[in-house]
Order: C-alpha cells, then sequence, then structure tokens
C-alpha cells in the first residue's frame, strides 16, 4: 500500500513541511514542536497505542487559550493542503477517469445500442444546478490560493522541468501556502445572497468556462469513432443556479435581490464573452467569405472582423446599461444584445464561412469554442431558478380572498381551491386589485413574480414549490404568474420532501395532469422534484431511498402512459444522508427510464468546488454525468423482480421503524443530540446566508437538514446517514435470508448503491471520538443512550462486513480507503480540541474570543476532513 500511494504520501509530506517553515517562521519553534507532537501521537494513537492516545487527550485538553487557534489553524490548513495533493493525484493517476469508462461503454456496445446512440445524444439533456447551501466552510479567497497551489504541483508533475524552474515553483508554493496561513480562514460576516451567487459566477470564470469547451471536444473524439457527434442545436450539459433565488425559509433572498443577482449574472456573462471576442477579432484577419459574412463585414476586405466588430459593440452596451441599471441611473438600452440567438446566429454564420471556405482549422479554434459556451451558458450565464415554499402561497391569496370577502383560503378544501384557481386561471379579468396594499409577506411574493415576469425565457429555470403535497400548490403558482403578467409558460416543479410526499407525488402529479387548463399549460411537459435530505431526515435512509426509487418509478411510468416527457430533479446534497454519493453509482440505481427524460441535479456547497473548481477535475465531472446518463439509456438497469420488492419493502419498513424510535421515540434523544453535537454553536459559523432553521425558536424538528447533518459529521457519529439502515439488515440475516440479500447486491444496481454508499459512510465514523465527545459534553444520565447508538453502529458494520465478507471497510476501494487513512491522524486532533473547546465555551457564560474563534477553525477543518458534509 505505501509503495502503490507513494508519490501522494511524499507530494503530501512537502506540504506539509512548507507549512511547518510557515508556522515556525509565525509562531516559533516551540509551537511547531508542539503541534508535531500532537500529530506523531495522532498517528501513534490511530495505530492502537493507548499510552500515546492518552498523552495526545492530555496535551489538548490543556493548551492555554493562546496556544488554541494556532494548533487548530495548523491542523485545519493541513487538511486542506492533503485534500488538494489526493485531489492533483486522483486526477494524475486516473484514479477516477470518466473516459476510461466512456471508453468501455462505447465499446461495448450492440448493434440495436448503436443504432439508437444518434437519437439518445440528440436527446441528452443534463442540467447541474449550483446551489449556495451553507455547507461550503471556506472562504473564497483561499479557495483561489488552493486552486493556485493544485496548479504548482501540476508544474512540479512535469518531469522535464529544469532545476530552476522547479525551485521557482517551490517557491511559489511557498509563498502561496504562507499566504494561507497568514489569511483568516473564517468569513466575519455571514454571506449576502448577493455574495453566494457571485461565488457561483467565480466557479464559471475561474474552471467551467474553460471545461464545457475542452469537454465537448474531448466528448466528440470519443463520438467520432462512431462517425458522430453532439448536436450542434444544443449544449449536452447545462448550468443553473439557485444562488438569490431560493426564498424557501431565507428572508435575505428578497425580489430586489433576485432582480440584482440575475443582472450581475448576465453581466459577468457579457464580460466573459468579450475577453473572449477581442483576442478572436485579432485572428480572423482572412478576406475570403462566403456571402453571408461579406454582407455582415460590409464587403469589406476583412469582414470576419467586421461582422464580429458589431457584435462586440452590442456587448460593450449591454455592460454599460447593466452597469447603469445596477448604479440605480437611467440606462439607455438601445442596441444591446439580449437575446442568446442574436449572439449565436452571426457566430454560427462565421464558422459555416470558414467551413465553406476550407478554413475548417480556424472555424474549429476559439470560435468554436465561443460558441460552445454560447450554447451552454447563453448570454445569462446561469439559468436562476426560483424556489418558494408551498404556504407561502397559500398565505398570500388567503389574504387575498379575505380582503375580497371570499373567505378564508386556508380553510378551503383541495376540491374548493382548485375549483377557485382554475375559475380565476379561465377569467380575463385580474384577481388582485390595483390599489390593495398586502402585508409585507404577501407583497414580497407579488414583487417576486413581477420580477420573473420581467426576465427574458432564457434567463429563468423553473418555479420550484417546496413542500409541495396538492395539485393547488401548482396551481397557486400559475395563478400568480397570470397575475403577473408573464408572457411564457415558466415550468413549475412540485417538491416532495417527506416520505408521506414521495409515496403520493404520482397520485399529485396524475390529478394535475387530469385538469385540461394545467395540460394545456404544461404543453407535454413535467418537471418533478424529488427531496432527498428532508425525507431521509423524516424517516431514515434506507426508506428514504426506497420511496424515492418508488415515486420516481411511478412518475415515470404515468409520463409514459400519458405521453408527457417528464424530467425528473434529484435534489441531492454532498453527504450520502443527502443523497449524496458517486454521480455515476447514483444515476445507475435510479429506476429504468428515469433520465429518458433529461437528467438534472442539485450540486451543493463544498461539492461545486470538489467537482467544479479547477478546469481538470470539472472536464472528469462533466464526463461523468454524460457517460452516466448515456449508460442508463443504452443499458438501463433491470427492472426489480417481485421478491427484491418485498425484500425492500420490509427492509423500508423496519429502517423507517428503528430510526424513528431513536429520533421522534427517544425522550432523551434532543437533549443528547444537543449535547453530544456543536448543532447549537454551530450558529455562529456564518456559512450561509440562509438561517440554519426554519423556524428560529423551533426545535429538531425545525432544523434544516444540512445542520442536521453537518453537526452528527462534527462529533464523527455521522447518525443520520446509517441509523435504521444496519438493524434492518440484520433482521434479515437473522431471518436467514443472507442469500437474497447477495443476490440484490450482484443483481441490482440500487440495492448495491445503497450498500456501497452504507460501507463510505461507516468508514468515514469513529465511535471512540463520539464516545469522547459523551465524556467531555453529555450529562451522565445521557451517557446510556450514546451507548445505545454506537452499539447499533457497531452493529451495522458487523452486518455490512457479514454480507460483503469483507475483513475490513472499503476493502473493494483501496484508493477511498486509503484516502480517509490518510486525512484521519490530522483530524483526529480537531475532534479531540473540538469536544474541549465545547467544553470550556459551555462551561462560561462569557466565551474568550480565542475559544471561540479555534471553535469554528475546528468545525471548518473537521469539515475539510470528512470532505462531504453537507
Amino acid at each position: 500500500m505505501a509503495d502503490q500511494y507513494g508519490a501522494l504520501k511524499r507530494q503530501v509530506h512537502m506540504l506539509g513541511d512548507m507549512l511547518g517553515q510557515t508556522i515556525a517562521h509565525d509562531q516559533g519553534d516551540a509551537c511547531l514542536d508542539r503541534i508535531e507532537a500532537i500529530r506523531q501521537l495522532a498517528k501513534a494513537a490511530r495505530f492502537g497505542d493507548r499510552a500515546r492516545r492518552d498523552q495526545l487527550l492530555a496535551m489538548l485538553t490543556s493548551l492555554p487559550d493562546d496556544e488554541l487557534v494556532p494548533v487548530a489553524r495548523a491542523f485545519n490548513q493541513f487538511l486542506n493542503l492533503a485534500n488538494i495533493a489526493e485531489q492533483h493525484y486522483s486526477l494524475a493517476h486516473n484514479m477516477d477517469n470518466a473516459s476510461r469508462r466512456l471508453d468501455s461503454l462505447l465499446d461495448g456496445l450492440t448493434p440495436e445500442q448503436k443504432a439508437k446512440l444518434p437519437k439518445v445524444l440528440e436527446e441528452m439533456d443534463i442540467e447541474l444546478v449550483l446551489t449556495a447551501h451553507p455547507t461550503e466552510v471556506t472562504r473564497r479567497t483561499l479557495i483561489v490560493k488552493y486552486d493556485e497551489i493544485a496548479h504548482c504541483l501540476e508544474r512540479l508533475d512535469n518531469p522535464s522541468l529544469g532545476t530552476g524552474d522547479q525551485q521557482k515553483w517551490q517557491d511559489r508554493l511557498r509563498q502561496l501556502i504562507a499566504q494561507a496561513w497568514h489569511t483568516n480562514e473564517i468569513r466575519r460576516d455571514r454571506p449576502t445572497p448577493v455574495d453566494e451567487a457571485k461565488w457561483g459566477f467565480a466557479t464559471v470564470e475561474n474552471a467551467l468556462w474553460e471545461a464545457v469547451p475542452d469537454f465537448v471536444r474531448q466528448f466528440n473524439a470519443k463520438l467520432g469513432q462512431f462517425d458522430l457527434a453532439l448536436p450542434w442545436q444544443k449544449s449536452p450539459v447545462r448550468f443553473a443556479s439557485w444562488m438569490g433565488g431560493d426564498r424557501d425559509g431565507n428572508p435575505n433572498v428578497t425580489a430586489k435581490v433576485t432582480e440584482r443577482v440575475m443582472l450581475l449574472s448576465r453581466w459577468t456573462a457579457a464580460d466573459l464573452f468579450l475577453r473572449d471576442l477581442n483576442p478572436l477579432i485579432s485572428e480572423l484577419s482572412m478576406n475570403r467569405a462566403n456571402a453571408e459574412v461579406m454582407a455582415m463585414g460590409d464587403h469589406s476586405d476583412e469582414p470576419y472582423r467586421v461582422a464580429l466588430r458589431k457584435i462586440r459593440r452590442r456587448l460593450r452596451n449591454t455592460l454599460a446599461y447593466i452597469e447603469a441599471t445596477l448604479r440605480g441611473e437611467p440606462a439607455d438600452d438601445e442596441d444591446l444584445l439580449w437575446h442568446d440567438q442574436d449572439f449565436l446566429q452571426p457566430l454560427q454564420a462565421v464558422h459555416r464561412s470558414l467551413y465553406e471556405c476550407q478554413m475548417e482549422q480556424i472555424a474549429d479554434g476559439p470560435l468554436l469554442d465561443m460558441i460552445i459556451r454560447l450554447r451552454c451558458f447563453g448570454l445569462n450565464l446561469i439559468r436562476l431558478d426560483i424556489r418558494q415554499d408551498s404556504g407561502r402561497h397559500a398565505e398570500a391569496i388567503d389574504e387575498v380572498t379575505q380582503y375580497l370577502g371570499l373567505g378564508s383560503y386556508q380553510d378551503w378544501d383541495e376540491a374548493k381551491r382548485q375549483q377557485f384557481l382554475l375559475a380565476e386561471l379561465n377569467s380575463k379579468r385580474p384577481l388582485i386589485p390595483h390599489n390593495w396594499q398586502p402585508s409585507a409577506d404577501t407583497q414580497e411574493v407579488l414583487d417576486t413574480f413581477a420580477v420573473v415576469a420581467r426576465q427574458p425565457k432564457e434567463a429563468l429555470g423553473i418555479y420550484i414549490i417546496s413542500m409541495a403535497s396538492q395539485p393547488s400548490d401548482v396551481l397557486a403558482v400559475a395563478l400568480f404568474f397570470k397575475e403577473a403578467g408573464m408572457q411564457w409558460p415558466m415550468p413549475i416543479a412540485p417538491l416532495f420532501e417527506t416520505l408521506d410526499d414521495l409515496n403520493n407525488a404520482a397520485d399529485v402529479i396524475s390529478a394535475l395532469l387530469d385538469l385540461p387548463w394545467y395540460r394545456d399549460y404544461a404543453n407535454n411537459h413535467q418537471e418533478v422534484m424529488i427531496g432527498y435530505s428532508d425525507s431521509a431526515k423524516d424517516a431514515g435512509v434506507m426508506a428514504a431511498a426506497w420511496a424515492q426509487y418508488r415515486a420516481q418509478e411511478a412518475l415515470v411510468n404515468i409520463g409514459r402512459d400519458r405521453g408527457i416527457s417528464l424530467r425528473l430533479f434529484h435534489g441531492r446534497g454532498g453527504t450520502i444522508g443527502r443523497g449524496g454519493g458517486p454521480a455515476q453509482g447514483a444515476i445507475l440505481s435510479q429506476p429504468p427510464g428515469s433520465v429518458d427524460g433529461g437528467l438534472r441535479v442539485t450540486e451543493q456547497g463544498e461539492m461545486i468546488r470538489f467537482k467544479f473548481g479547477q478546469p481538470a477535475i470539472a472536464v472528469n465531472s462533466l464526463m461523468i454525468y454524460t457517460t452516466a446518463v448515456l449508460e442508463a439509456r443504452l443499458q438501463p438497469p433491470p427492472q426489480p423482480e417481485p421478491a427484491w420488492r418485498d425484500l425492500m419493502d420490509g427492509l423500508a419498513s423496519d429502517a423507517c421503524d428503528a430510526y424513528r424510535a431513536v429520533v421522534r421515540g427517544h425522550p432523551d434523544f434532543v437533549p443528547y443530540f444537543r449535547a453530544a453535537t456543536p448543532e447549537q454553536e454551530l450558529a455562529s459559523l456564518p456559512l450561509g446566508s440562509r438561517p440554519s432553521k426554519r423556524r428560529p425558536n423551533g426545535g429538531v424538528e425545525s432544523l434544516r437538514a444540512i445542520p442536521w447533518i453537518f453537526s452528527w459529521t462534527q462529533n464523527r457519529l455521522m447518525l443520520p446517514a446509517w441509523l435504521g439502515a444496519g438493524q434492518a439488515l440484520r433482521k434479515v440475516l437473522e431471518d436467514g435470508r443472507q442469500q437474497q440479500l447477495e443476490t440484490l447486491y450482484q443483481r441490482w444496481p440500487f440495492f448495491k448503491a445503497r450498500l456501497d454508499m452504507l460501507e463510505m459512510v461507516y468508514m468515514k465514523t469513529d465511535s471512540e471520538l463520539s464516545a469522547y465527545y459523551d465524556q467531555r459534553l453529555v450529562p451522565e444520565n445521557l451517557w446510556p443512550l450514546g451507548k445505545q447508538l454506537r452499539a447499533m453502529l457497531h452493529e451495522g458494520i458487523h452486518t455490512l462486513l457479514t454480507l460483503s465478507k469483507e475483513e475490513y471497510l472499503m476493502d473493494q476501494d483501496p484508493w477511498l480507503q486509503e484516502s480517509i487513512r490518510l486525512r484521519n491522524p490530522y483530524t483526529d486532533p480537531l475532534n479531540i480540541l473540538q469536544a474541549e473547546l465545547l467544553r470550556r465555551a459551555r462551561a462560561s457564560g462569557e466565551v474568550p474570543e480565542p475559544v471561540k474563534q479555534a471553535l469554528m477553525v475546528t468545525m471548518a477543518g473537521i469539515a475539510a476532513g470528512m470532505r462531504n458534509t453537507g
């Protein structure tokens, strides 16, 4: 193992040495010696040396206040450097090479599948939705430095690098590590929704802008062996965003914020296209063109330059208009570039002309890259989704009906609500009086729809309704669109989140499509969002996963029976407890036909950086998604047999009962959760713009799924990602049905994906550290619950190893096994220190600033060590 990953370990060691030199220079040799002693003790403790573990605990719990922050920061920074080295190694050594998987898929196609390939390519529609859920702990300013560190490692890997250049890049590494050390890891202030949106734009600018054309070129090169290419008329992958549009439970996302974010998105796109256009105009100095481009170029000697200068002028006008609008000044809206087609048409005309004039190599250079970018991003950069809770819509309509003397909308049953909404949708008069002054909350709802109605179609994604449970939830949104003067039917996607809502999803969509008015509005296309976070929080991961599968299956059948194009939108998080995990396995484990209408999926928090933070990583991630969708279309997974379904029904029911017996049924659970995790202290970490609770004064039931998962990740129990699953599997084993489970694992991708992700979670848990949190933080009367939970954890691990016939967790994935082992000696001290800091903070009325700061740094560091925390 050591030889296999020797290059990675040498790189980690080099980065660690450079960090150590920086720390010694800043804090002195004594501080570095203390940090190094802690590191060595943590490594020895990981190998089972109890005496060294006791020394480690004694050293960390006795740290004086003035050493807390430097020690916490040292291990946090080391984990971030280890992550960079690991990601670089993974790419350099093809540990997760999607191109190989695509080659294997294409080589293995049958004649029938090859014949189907052109149609599948034409229909390919993958939309990745960037969300600002508060799990990205690392500041943007540090991310930029980390990206540059990765660039230096790439340079140093060049075997032909001379001694002088090698020294140059090592010096640059030292500079960047020093810069990171002298930069505060924790934001002083909570980011605004506009800040979050700018972070999303930066991901496009710094990585995706370069990655998308590279991906399309590489993908087309693979398809070339079949004399195929991606269709010209659209991009196989597009991007949308919730940043600045997701107002569900976030009072900071207002109509004005949404409008500003959309303008900033347009400004960024115009600026990026201008940067591409300037050198392109310089390059296209050729004088031979077809009649179309000669006319566009005023029949000059350099028609391409003249034609593109006209586009550049309109882009510059657009920038000036947006800048003036953002400043609140009058703006000239003449000769703007506002619609994608107005930009795409001349670019494609130039491309055609170059081909017709035998200048194909020139046509397929930077010009083609610009066309690919325009097809993917458009003039809006990222299409914005709008999301709001169904309750806010119902409250607003209720206020209207009561004002008009029609009664209380909220008191009406579903039939009466539908009757009222359909009557208003068919009416030619407005419902809302012009001079009426509603409450502030209702006015905000109306203002949001007014902003949406003013946007061009290309700027918007879909409208998502959280906590949707009835057809009236969708009709209410359609009515608000009508009242706002919307000129086109924006897709409306109900989000089914709880276990009950998932089970009823098919009935709701079926009833909705039975309404002639809505069927006409939808125009034979329906978007449905599947919630992973709240369903898992409601019922546990095993029951939620099966409910999600059955809901998708039923929805696919409805779409097929009704002749509806149905696209499922997967609201996945980064962690397993919120539907996360490897994208390839997740897509291929869905029901057959579930990606036939396209794939839409959220990319959340820190996973955006890990998947799309650098161009090469982004290319690989895009290839993973595309390959998985191709495979799911061409080689769909099997339909589960009746016996498999029966077994899953039992597993899901037993897992849900076991999960709820603890989370809802145990009288000590809530106080234990609040004592054993940093849930309450987490609110002080300025992560995202959205409050951690839907209701400020609510309990655990009102806690959002993200802090719920994040808190359990911090104390290494990872409880929401496994609770109930192991107990349900154990019951099947005890019933003598192990062979059935093994059959499901071997033949059913859905079941295999569940167990593989469960194994990954188990690998990241640490019951000894969880017990230490109990010892330091939990009242003794609550200790029995902690012991019970850890016993359930051990039972689950033993059950899984029995099924997999492995000696150790992740034996079938030594790379991931080594990755987790590599980080443990650096995460463990942060866990021990965090438990001590929580004890000190809770023991004192006024928390000292060093304790508060160090505590936030440990949260950031543990998040870096666990990788997928949200």
